[in-house]
């Protein structure tokens, strides 16, 4: 919970400013809005011209002739139509701008949020992100789209309503306005209740996102353990903790309205009561009154309209600070200006000098300690140690991920500081051991690699990784689509889909992370000469507990907590009788 007092209130101020961070998202669009605006002003000088109307009709019609008669309520008539037609170009076109806007709010968040690193995703929930992207924009959807309109048309309502009172009447109007007041009370302390409420019940929205996407993405070991009864009662915990912020912030809503509508409306009646009698003295028409009695309701609703509008605001401006709060992050790895190209094509030598590297959400425990290791352009290297050794650190270090807390980390002897993240990894093809398959065809997973690639090279990708067959059996081909993580498939084809990918993009390095580890003995042989044959020449650094792997590289690099314990080949690091050599006897079975 957030401290009450002063503190909130500057929470609150700063939050409501949070609005404004939506400004460069309106000024592209300056002509519709412009054209909202003139629109917006016919529509409400239409409103109060039936107020004049009124009153001419009511003091000069009924004595007058029929053709004046006449001409009153066809004039009254053309300012209704008027007011038809500004109030459709309003409507059409502040939606519209709504619509675009969230458009183009969405992909902004979006665009900053996938370019960040992923040390920021260790310590944020994917849900409540996605949550943000949705819930939150859409209620800056409603603010750009209906409540910024709904607050300009009842303030120009108000402030025209209150010169036409003025005209029609000082006295009267003395009294409205001297219980004006009155009002501002409830709407400051029910508004700020309200503002902390929308916060509260986003987080509680986000927490329900964020449940649901983690255990239906986990579906299948949720339904191994029959654990659905405990995940249905964690969640309608979730739901109706949520439902109980909603319902409370609602309640502050409709105690804020109905005091708003019963203090103003209350007044309006004690007024026009005394307008009444003044009508009776003589003191002014009854065109007058009636004319004071219309713009009095207008004045009314639009306070009790502004009233409403104040509430929707606190919510967006709750919304809106999250959004920032996601824009405003700074990508943890820093972009070089300007970056140090790396050569054009041909292997790649690594180095990794004296690295020490600890992940932002294990600050107390380095992965990676003064660690050192030079890859000779073409070489083929296993690493090979015990879990929670460094190995796939070095992966995400390569992959600049993260950056090292000390040491470099070097490509054909440029340090990855200094070069394009983006270019540095367009040379790196990986195969993870768990492989990420999208919810796409097989040809489109393929194709992640290279989008350009042609049919032939899509197909001879897929032939090198084994894949073809079993793609060719789909009921559609390449056009099958997978399903969400690729489903519909066996692990052994999805890790052949994710070779087959990295064969497409043909990079100078590779990085294999127990590539094999899910495919059948006859899979592995055909996926390991496809594997030999793209290792040739370029530089691959694998992870492997698979005899084959280890014996064919030219090196077994030993990691153990963060560090190089050993190097040799297998044959060497048996014979020495260190950590290798009892690893080697409980995976490999040599004795």
């Amino acid at each position: 919970m957030r401290k009450m007092g002063l503190q909130s209130e500057r929470e609150e101020r700063r939050s409501v400013g949070k609005l404004g961070h939506i400004l460069p998202f309106i000024s592209p669009y300056k002509w519709t809005v412009v054209a909202a605006g003139i629109a917006l002003v016919i529509s409400a000088g239409s409103v109060l011209a039936i107020g004049q109307a009124i009153r001419r009709v009511i003091d000069h019609g009924f004595g007058s002739e029929q053709a004046l008669i006449d001409q009153y309520f066809i004039a009254l008539l053309g300012v209704v139509t008027i007011l038809a037609a500004a109030t459709f170009a309003r409507y059409y076109l502040v939606t519209w701008l709504g619509e675009r806007i969230i458009a183009d709010l969405r992909n902004a968040v979006y665009s900053h949020i996938i370019g960040l690193s992923p040390s920021f995703f260790e310590t944020i929930r994917t849900g409540e992100v996605l949550s943000r992207l949705t819930a939150d924009t859409t209620l800056i959807q409603s603010v750009v789209g209906s409540t910024a309109s709904v607050a300009l048309r009842n303030i120009l309502m108000f402030l025209g309503g209150s010169v036409l009172l003025v005209v029609s009447s000082p006295k009267l109007t003395g009294l409205v306005f001297v219980l004006l007041p009155v009002v501002i009370l409830p709407i400051m302390i029910f508004g700020r209740k309200v503002r902390r409420l929308s916060r509260t019940s986003q987080d509680r929205i986000a927490d329900i996102s964020s449940y649901a996407e983690e255990s239906l993405s986990a579906i299948q070991v949720v339904q191994a353990f029959c654990h659905e009864a405990v995940d249905r009662l964690r969640f309608s915990s979730v739901t109706d903790q949520a439902f109980s912020v909603a319902i409370e912030r609602t309640r502050a809503r409709a105690w804020l309205t109905a005091l708003v509508m019963l203090l103003i409306f209350g007044a309006v009646d004690v007024v026009v009561w005394i307008g009444a009698k003044d009508v009776i003295a003589g003191e002014m028409s009854g065109g007058q009154l009636a004319a004071f009695v219309f713009y009095a309701i207008l004045v009314a609703g639009s306070v009790g309209a502004l009233a409403e509008v104040y509430g929707e605001l606190q919510r967006a401006a709750g919304a809106a600070e999250r959004l920032v709060e996601l824009l405003e992050v700074e990508p943890g790895i820093a972009v070089a200006n300007p970056t140090t190209p790396l050569p054009a094509m041909g292997s790649v030598a690594i180095s990794f000098r004296d690295v020490t590297f600890k992940y932002p959400s294990r600050p107390d425990l380095p992965a990676l300690k003064n660690f050192s290791l030079d890859v000779a352009p073409g070489e083929t290297i296993a690493l090979v140690g015990p879990s929670g050794a460094g190995k796939t650190t070095v992966f995400q270090l390569l992959l600049r991920f993260y950056d090292p807390q000390a040491g470099q980390v070097m490509l054909d002897g440029v340090d990855l500081r200094q070069a394009d993240p983006s270019e540095a990894r367009s040379k790196i093809g990986l195969v993870p051991q768990d492989p990420v398959i999208f919810a796409a065809s097989a040809g489109e997973n393929i194709r992640y690699s290279r989008p350009d690639a042609d049919e032939g090279q899509l197909r001879a990708a897929a032939e090198a990784a084994n894949a073809s067959g079993f793609i060719d059996g789909l009921p559609d081909g390449y056009d099958t689509f997978l399903g969400e993580r690729g489903v519909r498939l066996s692990g052994g084809q999805r890790q052949r889909l994710s070779i087959a990918r990295a064969i497409l993009a043909n990079p100078p390095v590779l990085l294999l992370d127990e590539a094999t580890s899910s495919l059948d003995a006859e899979s592995e042989r055909a996926v390991q000469n496809a594997l030999d044959g793209l290792m040739e020449d370029r530089t691959t650094i694998v992870i492997a507990h698979r005899l084959a792997t280890v014996l064919k590289a030219d090196r077994i690099i030993v990691m153990e907590n963060g560090t190089v314990v050993e190097t040799g080949r297998h044959e060497d690091l048996v014979n020495r009788g260190g950590l290798y050599a009892r690893f080697a006897a409980l995976q490999f079975n040599t004795h």
